[in-house]
């Protein structure tokens, strides 16, 4: 195994067709995680070399954390189900607020922002492409069929590890950070062509690696996903989009004359917006490829990003590096150490509220079934940071306020 003078290690072994970088020392990644990526690397058509983030864990087809560059085809599945799923962030003109006032607002923002599998009760209307659109090109889309189910679903939350977060950046400023994807659209669109993929690879006796089966970007099934998996992106940035407009109003309509801020007189800066889960045509090596992203993030030279830690850690506004062994890529967060399963059984609850209590968030870790968005699930924001430091400058850190947890 070679061995690089930075964090960042390679290695290849007699069945990867492509070697693999690891921006992480040796031994920290699971093995799972190791395993998948080097299934990735033994594609026949994966291109220059494949790369595992700071935060990489095992996920599904390939680790989360990873960048795969492949020559004409797409592979749902290492895109993900939460196709689009991205972080955004708005930093306001507060450079203040006091407790009682956080926690009001967070209950406005649970009385507006549907969390975990609820929906709104009546479709947001006007925000999405029209269905007319769809009926003229591609009845057949999934995004059609979902439809009337995706009006009901803009601007909610969802579950697992998305969250909203309020928080104080080292500039002196009051932030705020959505964490939320496609919803159930994504996971139908990302469902429906893993199968075709499966189909069609066992008709084509394709050796490809488990769960890792492939459409032909020249085919009418890759053309497919690739139009509807590109809409799921715009989809999970209108969700984002809603959301912090809805939380901005929020804002704007809390009383905080307490702490001298008249209504309707909080400035708001422009949302930065990042995806970690999607694939994209883009130059590299020289060549046109598909570059998969699966919890990892664009990091191109001056591209302004997020990366979350946990709702015990801070988060940073970073600017990309433009690091090409990277695929000019970044980590998308602090990435699990656990698994949600294993967070319940083995972390401490009081422990888990203790920390968050001594850091005066505003949280919602009530009981055991909580424990697996705990503090203690999640890696070493400073270690992933300290390990990607030749991919990404910090240019804002950002402390946690107050949390609402999908």
């Amino acid at each position: 195994m070679e061995v690089n003078i930075k964090t960042m290690y390679k290695f290849k072994e007699d069945k990867m067709n492509v070697p693999c970088y690891v921006w992480s020392r040796q031994g920290s990644i699971e093995q799972g995680a190791i395993d998948q990526i080097k299934n990735a690397s033994s594609l026949p058509f994966a291109f220059h070399h494949t790369s595992l983030m700071a935060d990489a864990h095992q996920g599904y087809g390939v680790s989360i954390g990873s960048v795969v560059a492949l020559k004409d085809v797409v592979c749902p599945s290492m895109v993900g189900v939460d196709i689009g799923c991205g972080m955004c962030a708005v930093k306001t003109s507060l450079t203040e607020i006091d407790k009682e006032t956080l926690k009001k607002i967070m209950g406005e923002i649970r009385k507006a922002i549907p969390v975990g599998f609820n929906k709104h009760k009546e479709a947001q209307k006007g925000i999405l492409t029209p269905k007319l659109f769809f009926e003229q090109s591609q009845p057949d889309t999934i995004f059609l069929k979902e439809y009337d189910n995706a009006e009901l679903s803009l601007g909610t939350l969802g579950g697992g590890n998305h969250f909203i977060e309020i928080q104080k950046g080292s500039d002196g400023y009051i932030w705020i950070m959505i964490h939320s994807g496609s919803r159930n659209l994504g996971k139908q669109v990302a469902d429906y062509y893993n199968k075709v993929a499966i189909e069609l690879n066992k008709k084509w006796f394709s050796n490809t690696q488990k769960e890792l089966n492939f459409l032909p970007v020249d085919s009418e099934e890759g053309q497919a996903y690739i139009r509807e998996m590109s809409y799921c992106v715009e989809f999970a940035l209108a969700n984002r989009k809603l959301m912090m407009d809805k939380i901005k109003d929020i804002f704007q309509k809390t009383d905080m004359t307490r702490i001298g801020i008249p209504r309707l007189s909080i400035v708001f800066e422009p949302m930065i917006n990042i995806a970690h889960n999607y694939a994209r045509l883009e130059n590299h090596f020289g060549e046109n490829v598909w570059v998969h992203r699966k919890g990892a993030t664009l990091a191109t030279k001056n591209t302004i990003g997020i990366i979350p830690g946990s709702q015990g850690t801070k988060s940073y506004i970073v600017k990309g590096k433009g690091n090409p062994e990277s695929f000019m890529s970044c980590s998308h967060g602090a990435g699990r150490k656990m698994g949600r399963n294993e967070a319940i059984k083995n972390l401490n609850l009081e422990e888990e509220i203790k920390r968050l209590d001594d850091m005066g968030v505003v949280h919602a870790i009530r009981g055991v079934k909580d424990l697996d968005e705990a503090p203690g699930s999640y890696k070493d924001i400073d270690i992933v940071m300290e390990n990607q430091k030749d991919l990404v400058e910090i240019l804002v850190e950002l402390t946690p306020l107050a949390v609402i947890k999908g």
